[in-house]
């Protein structure tokens, strides 16, 4: 891969740091999709045991596990890895020739956002606060953002946005775009192709549903239409397609998470 260019010398700014951060939370990434996924395979056989298909459930599943409260630390700190990995980028440029162009900077931002939201919810967890469900959280920011000043414009358009990531998720999915960042050797190349796009496909579907839901909400002016993670992967189940459909999404959330952890090992940064 070349390694030429603004970008990359922009990215390689704090170098070591930039990629011990961004390992770790690769890695802590990989571990809660693998987790969601599979609760999320459970959920389509009946055997979820009362636990829920999201982060969440995910971290209940882990603190059952030997060392487990250890784990979900672990996975915490990853995630504040994560976030300052994207802050790094946001700041500095992201890998590439073209990683220092505003949009680039911009999209990073708005990751360091979820990420930060994200390590804030498990590190939470970890200090003993169990919190709300996903889904009851979900429901629960809608009907605040509902009561806002042109609270139901502001809303529809959070939700379109969010239906529209996912869409883009999938779409740069199908068309490997992620192979330009990753130094993949000859013989992993076509394992690593399979994980990304059957992974990013069942990532952009989940974030499109869930983006969809809130689109619903905001034109109903209904909070409760709103779906978490677990509500949306559940909703799989009432189409045509019955529980199969939902089969397929939690296999491909369980194969984004080794995608992930190649990601760790690979991706250049």
């Amino acid at each position: 891969m070349r390694r030429g260019g603004k970008g990359f010398r922009a990215a390689s700014r704090g170098g070591g740091f930039r990629e011990v951060t961004a390992r770790c939370g690769l890695l802590a990434r990989g571990v809660l999709y693998a987790l969601v996924g599979l609760l999320a395979l459970r959920v389509a056989f009946g055997d979820a045991g009362g636990r829920e298909a999201d982060r969440q459930g995910a971290l209940q599943e882990l603190v059952g596990k030997p060392f487990g409260g250890v784990l979900v630390w672990a996975v915490g700190v990853g995630l504040v890895c994560m976030m300052l990995w994207r802050l790094s980028e946001a700041v500095f440029g992201a890998a590439g020739p073209d990683g220092g162009k505003p949009l680039k900077r911009l999209a990073s931002a708005g990751r360091t956002v979820f990420y930060a939201v994200a390590a804030f919810s498990v590190l939470s967890f970890a200090a003993g606060g169990g919190g709300h469900s996903g889904d009851q959280q979900s429901r629960d920011v809608t009907a605040q953002a509902l009561e806002l000043p042109a609270g139901q414009w502001l809303t529809g358009a959070a939700g379109l946005g969010i239906a529209v990531a996912g869409v883009v998720i999938a779409v740069q999915a199908a068309r490997r775009t992620f192979r330009k960042h990753l130094a993949v050797p000859g013989w992993g190349r076509a394992a690593v192709d399979f994980l990304g796009v059957s992974g990013g496909l069942a990532r952009g579907a989940v974030f499109a549903a869930a983006g969809s839901f809130v689109v619903y909400a905001a034109v109903r002016y209904d909070p409760g239409q709103a779906k978490g993670v677990d509500d949306t992967l559940r909703s799989f189940t009432g189409t045509a397609a019955g529980p199969w459909l939902l089969v397929a999404v939690a296999v491909g959330l369980m194969l984004f998470g080794v995608f992930s952890w190649a990601m760790a090992r690979w991706r250049e940064v």
